[in-house]
């Protein structure tokens, strides 16, 4: 009996991609000890992994390497940071997402007075060290390596501290349809922390991530208010952004 149950989460796992712990109590008629236990069971083999609230699929390395993002559209990306550093002010308490287009921010900000900023992105932590006017906050968590950024429960417990006014996002795809969507289900639950609390959702991407959708849609699109782009998108997206009142900032 417990292997059979075993077998079914491991295969409604495979499906969902990701639950929570009441989902799974509810679905397999079991108390939340028992489902712990299972639970543990899956993880000891590799096979999921738990995170705030729930359990995952072991991220199946669809995520692109740091390093091999980091060289596309280079001169794409300095525009957007560019760009987005200009909504910066004295006194923000910011939050800067991990990824290859927000970490090129921290040059622009040198002259930004008392500005605090909370990040998982290895490299904001890195470059920010030469900038004596940058107070900066590291989420903390486990590292992981592909996307060069902090995660896990302990690097969304942390956040619960901060009142962040402006969060500056990234993605590795946007559409209409699914949303703002990334390639690292390990990275969900702390992006999807930073959308549901801070006061302004600003997203950064390059034209080459519109009308791409990645394994995991972490926010409506229509919500955010602000999105930099390094060129103006096509009618669809422009129509979208006016309708709902989304502020598009572009060269």
């Amino acid at each position: 009996m417990k292997e059979d149950r075993i077998n079914e989460l491991q295969n409604y796992i495979l499906e969902k991609e990701r639950a929570s712990i009441e989902e799974l109590c509810s679905v397999f008629n079991v108390s939340k000890n028992t489902m712990r236990r299972d639970i543990n069971q899956l993880e000891s083999q590799g096979k999921i992994k738990k995170v705030y609230g729930g359990i995952i699929l072991t991220d199946k390395k669809t995520t692109e390497p740091f390093e091999s993002r980091e060289v596309k559209n280079k001169d794409a990306k300095l525009i957007i940071a560019k760009l987005a550093s200009t909504l910066i002010e004295d006194g923000d308490i910011i939050y800067i997402d991990s990824g290859t287009t927000t970490m090129h921010m921290i040059p622009y900000l040198s002259d930004v007075k008392n500005l605090t900023i909370v990040t998982n992105n290895l490299h904001v932590i890195l470059k920010s060290l030469p900038y004596q006017n940058l107070n900066v906050i590291s989420t903390g968590g486990t590292l992981f390596r592909r996307t060069n950024s902090f995660v896990d429960s302990g690097a969304v417990s942390s956040l619960k501290k901060y009142n962040i006014s402006k969060a500056f996002l990234a993605t590795t795809g946007i559409s209409i349809a699914k949303g703002i969507t990334n390639s690292s289900s390990l990275e969900y639950d702390i992006k999807k922390y930073i959308v549901e609390h801070c006061d302004k959702k600003i997203l950064l991407a390059d034209d080459t991530k519109l009308g791409k959708v990645s394994l995991i849609t972490y926010y409506d699109l229509k919500d955010i208010q602000v999105f930099v782009t390094n060129q103006k998108p096509d009618d669809e997206y422009t129509d979208f952004f006016r309708s709902n009142h989304i502020t598009l900032i572009a060269p």
